[in-house]
């Protein structure tokens, strides 16, 4: 449960520093590519 709250927060930081949608698309991908990472671990 508290993974899941920090990817979250996490998430809701990557969404909050985006200046368009095309950094958007961005953000979303770099937090996919950082969960993976940890999934792997």
């Amino acid at each position: 449960m508290k993974k899941l709250l920090v990817l979250l927060l996490i998430s809701l930081l990557f969404l909050a520093g985006c200046e368009c949608i095309s950094g958007l698309g961005r953000d979303i991908q770099k937090a996919g590519k950082w969960m993976e990472k940890q999934s792997q671990r």
